[in-house]
């Protein structure tokens, strides 16, 4: 027996820890590491409820996998929910938890566009029980599925054919889904700076405040442009730590402005500031520059976690942004780039937005396989994963 083989059966876990396996993917350069083999089971009757397990409970597994040395400060994670109260009444086909550097997020478009593909490939019915039920579309080519996150269920479409007696995703098109409810939930706030929390690029600017547009697409953002923090030309380069820096202060200012979160008929899981997305001018252009001159966007989210992809729920959140402020009309098409896509002309994995509905929003983007792992713990220093 080879050493992967005794890795993944287990013969080097420690006693009380099992194997976890899992398929890599990422989305424009962004991970996800999806968790299909031994998680343990979930408690709770609604999807909710087993998030709130998975953090108060089990939350070392998920510091196991995102950090080192078995991940990294910028990994992404999906945890399979094969069931949840929506899939028992219908509504859904499988659920999903959403985990990063700092621990639970309420929605992901990067993840989702990676599992619909994973969901589609996979034939294991104990990771997708409702597997068989799936409907391919042989005149479209297309398989759907609903997927129920935290924030609620998300259409997903997925580019498939047929290969024998299997129908598999097709990688050559992009994977859709139609967003939650999205909505602006504040425009032109005016958040004030405490001098000693301005930095140098507002200091030099001779500001002392930034205004920033708060939106929803599954969870919120702080939308801010480049100017308004300081910087200039994002698309072209900018210095990542110094606009870290700027991006957590505002995130914090504007996270303590709870009223802004609240009476939007969510749930109180919901109502916190997820990330910062930090935006060009061309965001506040009719037809933000529709699919020839894609609008970029620098997205810090949870613990000042980096998106190397475009950020589907933070497009969701732009386009009915832009839908709100009378920018964007229905069906109209967006392309929206990370750093990474844009330095590539957009191939690398940009995004495109549209309107999809009066407070819907399709978001379309490819995702890709990396590789499949069997994680083990054989020392205890390395057990809950290393925070550096």
């Amino acid at each position: 027996m080879d050493v992967f083989t005794q890795i993944s059966s287990g013969e080097y876990s420690l006693d009380g820890t099992t194997v976890i396996k899992t398929v890599e993917m990422h989305t424009g350069g962004e991970p996800t590491r999806i968790i299909m083999r031994g998680y343990p089971k979930l408690e709770g009757k609604t999807l909710l409820e087993k998030r709130s397990y998975a953090r108060d409970k089990i939350d070392d597994i998920r510091q196991r996998l995102m950090r080192e040395p078995r991940g990294h400060k910028e990994m992404y994670g999906a945890i399979i929910v094969p069931e949840t109260e929506r899939t028992l009444s219908g509504e859904a086909d499988v659920g999903v938890l959403f985990c990063h550097n700092e621990g639970y997020s309420t929605m992901c478009g990067h993840a989702t566009i990676a599992l619909g593909r994973f969901l589609v490939d996979t034939e294991d019915e104990d990771i997708f029980p409702r597997r068989k039920q799936v409907r391919f579309d042989e005149a479209k080519r297309e398989c759907h599925l609903r997927l129920h996150a935290p924030c609620g269920v998300v259409d997903v479409t997925v580019p498939s054919v047929r290969k024998g007696n299997r129908v598999v995703s097709d990688p050559e098109r992009a994977v859709r889904f139609i967003s939650v409810r999205s909505f602006a939930a504040a425009t032109n706030l005016r958040i004030a700076v405490p001098e000693e929390l301005r930095w140098p690029e507002l200091r030099r600017a001779g500001k002392e405040s930034v205004l920033v547009d708060v939106a929803y697409g599954g969870a919120f953002y702080a939308i801010v442009d480049e100017k308004e923090l300081g910087f200039e030309r994002i698309k072209e380069g900018v210095d990542l730590r110094r606009l870290d820096t700027a991006t957590a202060i505002v995130k914090e200012l504007v996270g303590e402005r709870k009223e802004v979160f609240r009476g939007h008929g969510l749930d109180s899981d919901l109502e916190y500031l997820y990330g910062v997305i930090v935006v060009d001018e061309g965001e506040g252009w009719v037809g933000l520059g529709g699919l020839d001159d894609g609008r970029v966007g620098v997205c810090f989210f949870a613990d000042q976690q980096i998106d190397r992809s475009p950020t589907g729920s933070g497009v969701s959140a732009r386009v009915a942004l832009a839908r709100a402020k009378g920018l964007l009309g229905e069906g109209e098409r967006v392309r929206f780039d990370s750093l990474l896509s844009a330095g590539a002309g957009g191939s690398a994995g940009a995004f495109v937005g549209s309107a999809a509905g009066e407070d819907r929003v399709l978001v379309e983007g490819r995702a890709f396989y990396t590789g499949a792992c069997a994680f083990v713990v054989e020392d205890a220093f390395s057990r809950g994963g290393l925070l550096v």
